[in-house]
């Protein structure tokens, strides 16, 4: 028996920034950018319709971090393409965020 070993992990979501990033510099001098984005849209499951909504943080590390913050404000539509990944708050509660790979603007 052969087993298969399955690494992907690929995220696509489209939805609309809340409120305007936070730009961070990490000790190593990385820069992060952190926002939220809004999901709404209408999901087809087994033949019914329902309403799908989430709120994912979602974080941008690099040079075009820099941009990204200075470029995105609240209401802004983006398609966002990346890996997700476990964070923890600083009050110890994990919480899941999109690591962003590629964001695109959505008129």
């Amino acid at each position: 028996m052969t087993h298969a070993v399955y690494t992907e992990n690929c995220l696509v979501l489209v939805g609309e920034v809340v409120k305007s990033p936070k730009l961070s510099t990490s000790p190593a001098g990385i820069c992060h950018c952190q926002f939220s984005l809004d999901h709404k849209s209408m999901q087809v499951e087994e033949g019914m319709t329902r309403q799908a909504f989430v709120r994912m943080r979602v974080v941008a590390t690099g040079i075009w971090a820099q941009n990204l913050t200075r470029d995105l404000t609240a209401g802004t539509k983006i398609k966002v393409t990346g890996f997700i990944n476990r964070h923890e708050a600083r009050n110890g509660n994990p919480f899941i965020a999109l690591h962003a790979q590629q964001i695109e603007m959505i008129n």
